[in-house]
């Protein structure tokens, strides 16, 4: 595979996908999602030896037109593109129908008529819901507690049909819990970090301390897309990709002011906690399906991971705002 399309690219995890790919030689085509300011979001973010070597697209998935368009000469998709805030999706969750189910239709369709090679869909731990068992393995009963995982769930089943229908070679990556430098502070770990390091009276707000959840660094997700994109055998698959061990956000959040200020205090703030039934709470992968299949295993562990993290929001923030509950 030469060249490949990078949906939601100016994403988190989409940066460093591109990033990754741009390393590894490919011609990247990254769509961004379109504005008026012409802002690519955390393609920006990239050294400028990376940024030049990429054919950067502004638009929106929901435009089929345009969909078909950008696929057309390329040999694999990196279908990222979504909306993924859990808390949004409450408030709008029409729009999440119109990006995450739609969009990805759209995308689907433009790769079967352009005879592209390959689709690796995003999916979400979310799917699952509340744990019924951990680890949590690829058989897992599915279950939408939020608009958002309901409309993931729909986006994997579209896309396990335009394989099953077509023969259209899609692979589903299901990541559970990713974390990592450019990460926005609609996340946990941003939130914390970045209400850390501004506080003035030591303290910091969070909702729900009692989830757990499984951690990975966003370097580790980005070489799982590429490992999945190159192996025909992941077709009409679901692999998930995590860590393997959970840790509940109160832990995470002492872990993290180990690193700023363990002085700093934590406030429970009732305004960002999830409807009761809609929350989430325990996330725990079992990867073992993506080792066997791909030879894939994580290899940052959490200390660096989060040290690295910690630096970037430090040299990057005044792009966040602490002292709002960002959805």
């Amino acid at each position: 595979m030469k060249k490949v399309l990078v949906t939601g690219a100016g994403g988190f995890i989409g940066s460093h996908l591109v990033e990754e790919l741009v390393r590894e030689g490919l011609q990247v085509r990254a769509l961004v999602k379109y504005n008026s300011r012409n802002d690519w979001g955390n393609i920006e973010r990239l050294p400028n030896d990376i940024k030049k070597e990429i054919e950067i697209v502004s638009g929106d998935i929901e435009d089929p037109f345009l969909c078909q368009k950008i696929s057309h000469g390329v040999d694999c998709i990196y279908h990222l593109a979504a909306l993924i805030a859990i808390p949004y999706s409450y408030i709008a969750p029409d729009s999440y129908i119109a990006t995450n189910i739609k969009g990805t239709v759209n995308i689907l369709q433009a790769a079967l008529h352009n005879d592209v090679q390959k689709v690796v869909h995003t999916s979400t731990s979310e799917t699952y819901g509340t744990a019924q068992y951990t680890p949590i393995d690829e058989k897992h009963p599915l279950q939408a507690q939020s608009p958002y995982s309901a409309s993931k769930i729909g986006a994997d089943k579209i896309g396990e049909s335009y394989y099953l229908s077509f023969g259209l070679p899609v692979a589903i990556l299901r990541p559970f819990n990713n974390y990592g430098p450019r990460q926005s502070a609609r996340a946990v770990i941003p939130t914390i970090i970045s209400q850390a390091l501004t506080t003035e009276n030591k303290k910091i707000r969070l909702g729900s301390l009692e989830p757990v959840r499984d951690l990975l660094y966003v370097k580790d997700t980005a070489r799982a897309f590429i490992r999945v994109a190159k192996s025909q055998t992941t077709n009409g698959e679901v692999l998930n990709i995590g860590f393997g061990k959970g840790i509940s956000i109160g832990d995470l959040a002492h872990k993290i002011l180990e690193q700023i200020d363990p002085e700093i205090e934590i406030i429970r703030d009732t305004d960002r906690i999830r409807p009761e039934k809609s929350e989430v709470m325990k996330l725990i992968c079992d990867a073992s399906k993506a080792k066997k299949m791909v030879g894939w295993e994580p290899v940052f562990d959490m200390d660096k991971g989060l040290g690295e993290t910690i630096e970037f929001i430090k040299k990057n923030i005044g792009n966040y705002k602490p002292d709002i509950y960002n959805l």
